[in-house]
């Protein structure tokens, strides 16, 4: 085990925050807005990176740094021992982020979020036209 932790130090880190469409590029966002998805969590970007054939781990005790108060990063092997792509498609980081941001909103658990919004009613109430002052 020890020696697969010094193996995951050596992968490409990535926090949902490099493809989140709601970050500014101040804030983290690391690819353009057009391609950027909205909100994405640890467990979307796990599932894409199994879907890519990716080695990958979450972390989640782990904040980024810019906002703390985001929790959870992933750890993706992009090479193996040997040097050659897992995947031949993703050859760096930016890839993996661009490709991960396509996937995530087709992502099974979104689109069920996506189509059970709660409808909202929206009746409004009839204010009668005696509001002001009263007179004494």
């Amino acid at each position: 085990m020890n020696g697969e932790v010094l193996n995951i130090k050596k992968w490409v880190v990535f926090y949902p925050v490099y493809i989140n469409s709601k970050k500014t590029v101040a804030e983290g966002r690391r690819i353009s807005l057009t391609k950027a998805c909205e909100n994405p969590t640890c467990a979307e970007i796990a599932d894409c990176c199994s879907h890519l054939k990716l080695a990958h781990a979450i972390e989640i005790d782990k904040a980024y740094p810019r906002d703390f108060m985001q929790r959870g990063r992933m750890r993706v092997q992009l090479r193996k021992e040997d040097g050659t792509l897992y995947n031949p498609a993703i050859s760096s980081r930016k890839q993996l982020m661009l490709h991960v941001a396509e996937l995530v909103p087709r992502h099974p658990g979104r689109t069920k979020k996506q189509e059970a919004p709660s409808t909202s009613s929206t009746a409004g109430t009839s204010k009668s036209g005696k509001g002001g002052r009263k007179k004494r």
